[in-house]
This record gives C-alpha cells, sequence and structure tokens, in this order.
C-alpha cells in the first residue's frame, strides 16, 4: 500500500455517517461531535477499516470502538441487545459481529467516493487489538483531516467513530 498522493478523498461530515449508519441499520442514530480520537491500541481495542484507491495508495481509515462495532454489528442483523452487551462486557466481539462490523465498513466505503475524487474501496479490516501495519498505525492519531465522534443507535447502544481522510 502507497501513501496517499496529491487529490486528497473528502471527508464526510457528521450527517454523512449518521445517515449512512441510519440506513444500513434502519434505526436513529444521534451524533455527538468531538469526543476525542478512537485509539485502536488501548484496550479492548477497535475494528479498523483501510481504505485504498485504484492504485492501491491509502485514502482513508475508519476506526470503530469496540462498543459501537458490537451495537451496530448486532443492529444491522436485529440480534438481541444482550448479545452486544454481553460482547461489551467481555470486551470481545463474536464472529458474527465482526463479519456485520466488517459489511459496515465494505459499505462505508461509499462516504468517501465523490465526483473528482478517486474512487476508494475497502482494501482491509482488522479486529480489535489486531496490529496494524506501520503505514496505518502512523495515521491513527495524525494531525489529519478527521471528525471524531460518538454514535447513540437507537434501541442498542453508543460507542466513538474517527473517521479519518487522507
Amino acid at each position: 500500500m502507497s501513501t496517499p498522493t496529491m487529490t486528497a478523498s473528502p471527508l464526510p461530515s457528521a450527517v454523512d455517517v449518521r445517515e449512512l449508519l441510519e440506513g444500513l441499520l434502519g434505526r436513529e442514530v444521534e451524533a455527538t461531535l468531538g469526543t476525542g480520537a478512537v485509539n485502536p491500541a488501548e484496550a479492548p481495542g477497535a475494528v479498523v477499516g483501510v481504505f485504498t484507491d485504484d492504485k492501491g495508495s491509502l485514502r482513508a481509515i475508519l476506526i470503530i470502538d469496540l462498543a459501537l462495532a458490537a451495537y451496530a454489528g448486532a443492529a444491522i442483523a436485529l440480534l438481541p441487545l444482550p448479545q452486544a452487551e454481553k460482547a461489551v462486557a467481555n470486551q470481545a466481539l463474536s464472529e458474527n459481529l465482526l463479519e456485520n462490523i466488517f459489511e459496515v465498513l465494505n459499505v462505508a466505503a461509499s462516504l468517501f467516493n465523490h465526483e473528482g475524487a478517486p474512487h476508494v474501496k475497502l482494501f482491509e479490516s482488522y479486529k480489535p487489538e489486531e496490529t496494524l501495519p506501520a503505514d496505518v498505525q502512523k495515521w491513527v492519531l495524525a494531525f489529519v483531516r478527521r471528525l471524531d465522534m460518538e454514535l447513540d443507535v437507537s434501541g442498542y447502544g453508543k460507542g466513538r467513530v474517527s473517521v479519518l481522510a487522507l
């Protein structure tokens, strides 16, 4: 994977992120901005989606804390709340919750695909506490165009997400 080039991917708005999740989950999602960066190196970790353009250049990163991954992963499949709560309490996502949140990441590529911008696709997904490649890790807490927010999935719970556009 190469580093970003001159034409940057657009940073989606908080409304774009919230509406994408509402559409996928079929339920209301409330957003609160400025909640601080999600650091996947801190326990219990976070789900990380790495997005590249057609030339393999890194374009965007989504970092979803374990709580939001559990709640959104359960909500998209209409799994009962206790399954998500158990994942949060145990600080571990089940295989089906991981599969579900990885699908959310796949669809989230649409947040970065706009006319005049490079076409972006999900390149790789990482599980909580999985070691990130150095070329991804260096951007996680960097001062770049980013959106750090908390999302509350109606009927499930809340967690944080960081969206980085490179």
